[in-house]
């Protein structure tokens, strides 16, 4: 029989300390650009639901050609009614996430279309099977605090991602959050699955176990399957993001302010749809650019300049919504190389002092579509030296230790001291470079986190949904299949 492990609790990034990537007068800039993007260029609505809400509540729309042009004092009080914070429910309270300044939550990247095997180590199509491992290690992790379903259930056709959710709603008991959920029927599946997790539609309102992410598409154009599972889900109360993906020189203007503020009409556009249609619906707010390499077109990820991933983080707080912001995501092949981790190395710091509520990143490779399991032990490793490096040091009367110094006097030793005795094993916090080795020195971290890896596999076991959610969940995802499915 399996013994149960504890889980560790929560370990989100808390940080005293600011830094401002972008000033007052800029923000108001960049505001000013989005709302006359949104008033005089607007935005195309690929969907005669969005289409008519808008038009019904002032919105200039043009029914032929599907463009909607916001005048700034509509965007103005759709925006009023959007909540600066709500709370992310989880399948066990103590898990939910209240969502706060000062505080941000990561969690692990997601759509991977490739595995490295957990036992082959062979490079893979991703499957289901690994959806759900990947939640397990997922959940006993105190860094992440929300899970993406990192990779692709490939071996469920259409309706792969509700097989998506219902591997991670069976393999963490954390909050759930999709980038695949797509389209009306889909959206209308998945809060049926929600449903069953938080009990009833009120449990889903007041936590919801489930959120989206809706991307948009670039240049000024949001997406229908995309919008209109996103107003499915606000109805529900169900918390809905929107992300911009702007790449400068194709999709975007060829520099940062153009291609935030055309990303930004883009959230902003669809932010206000939902407000209109339901009023005081969660949403949050993203920008995630990249850039066109001028000598081949090839797609450049924003991992190139982390500065301009925080950007867009002060950009959300300055409209009064929470922010989900980017990290990690390298362009490298492989777990635990030199561009593995240099690429990524500043931006949990750069995170932490800029404070997104929710931050996404942890765990792919090869420009987020490559999933070595280690991969995310690896990235936990750099979340936890940027956590502590961003903690506020205490200064009180047992940290300054006046009667061990007193005690011990000049010349002498400290380790016999209780106080050492106290303290020293949380006063170094322990790396995976830190593991000793037989033969002296230290092991290889990348090693480490494989063992790593499958010591969770073997040990934790999240606490399983009840039968009759299991059963249920199956019965949905049976339904979905039929309708939706291959």
């Amino acid at each position: 029989m399996a013994v149960a492990v504890a889980r560790p609790p929560l370990e989100p990034i808390r940080s005293p300390y600011r830094v401002r990537f972008l000033e007052d007068e800029q923000l108001a800039r960049l505001q000013a650009a989005t709302l006359r993007i949104l008033d005089e260029v607007g935005v195309k609505f690929p969907s005669r639901m969005a289409l008519e809400i808008l038009a019904d509540h002032g919105a200039r729309v043009d029914m032929a050609t599907q463009i909607v042009r916001f005048p700034p004092d509509l965007v103005r009080q759709a925006l009023a009614s959007a909540p600066r914070y709500f709370t992310m429910g989880a399948r066990v309270p103590e898990y939910d996430l209240h969502l706060e300044d000062g505080v941000s939550y990561f969690t692990t990247d997601g759509c991977g279309v490739a595995t490295i095997d957990f036992d082959t180590r062979e490079e893979r199509p991703s499957r289901k099977s690994d959806v759900g491992e990947m939640a397990r290690i997922a959940d006993y992790l105190p860094s992440v605090g929300f899970y993406w379903p990192m990779v692709s259930a490939q071996d469920h056709g259409r309706t792969a991602p509700l097989h998506e959710v219902d591997a991670a709603f069976n393999n963490t008991v954390k909050h759930v959050q999709s980038e695949t959920v797509m389209g009306a029927a889909t959206a209308r599946y998945v809060i049926e699955m929600a449903t069953v997790i938080a009990g009833s539609r009120e449990a889903v309102r007041e936590r919801p176990p489930f959120s989206d992410l809706i991307c948009t598409i670039a240049p000024l154009v949001q997406d229908h399957d995309g919008i209109e599972a996103a107003l499915v889900l606000a109805e529900a109360g169900i918390p809905v993001g929107f992300l911009a993906m702007p790449t400068l020189g194709t999709t975007a203007p060829a520099t940062l302010a153009g291609a935030f503020a055309v990303g930004d009409a883009e959230v902003i556009s669809a932010v206000v749809l939902l407000q209109l249609a339901y009023p005081g619906t969660p949403v949050f707010h993203s920008i995630m650019q990249a850039w066109a390499d001028p000598r081949s077109g090839a797609y450049v990820t924003y991992s190139v300049d982390s500065r301009t991933r925080y950007a867009p983080v002060e950009m959300a707080h300055h409209w009064g919504l929470p922010s989900l912001g980017a990290c990690y995501g390298t362009d490298s092949a492989a777990a635990g190389t030199w561009l593995a981790a240099a690429e990524v190395v500043l931006d949990p710091v750069l995170a932490g002092l800029t404070s997104p509520e929710i931050v996404t990143g942890m765990g792919l490779d090869r420009t987020y579509t490559l999933l070595y399991p280690e991969g995310l032990l690896l990235d936990e490793d750099i979340y936890q030296r940027a956590r502590h490096a961003l903690m506020s040091l205490d200064v009180d009367d047992e940290t300054l230790a006046l009667d061990a110094v007193a005690s011990v006097g000049p010349g002498g030793h400290y380790l016999a001291e209780e106080h050492t005795r106290t303290h020293m094993r949380t006063s170094l916090r322990r790396g995976l470079n830190h593991e000793p080795a037989d033969s002296g020195g230290y092991r290889d971290p990348v090693e480490v986190a494989r063992e790593r890896v499958d010591w969770i596999r073997a040990n934790h076991h999240p606490e399983p949904l009840e039968t009759a959610q299991q059963a249920e969940l199956a019965r949905i995802l049976a339904g979905a299949d039929r309708e939706i499915g291959r």
